[in-house]
């Protein structure tokens, strides 16, 4: 029985090797596509589009 267990750890060690894999490969091409993509999406994004930024609203019983 331990033969068909270690079969399966096996299997699950290299499926997940291959998973691994793959998610790095897929890390790299986004990073390469579109390398300036990641500070677009920061809080200063609108700064960096040439819009406004939303006013800042006063605390709620202040003022």
């Amino acid at each position: 029985m331990a033969t068909k267990d270690d079969e399966r750890a096996a299997r699950l060690k290299a499926a997940l090797r291959d998973n691994l894999r793959r998610r790095k490969a897929q890390a790299r091409s986004r990073a390469d596509e579109a390398p300036g993509s990641a500070a677009d999406t920061g809080p200063d994004a609108s700064l960096v589009a040439g819009s406004e930024p939303a006013p800042k609203r006063q605390p709620a019983g202040k003022g």
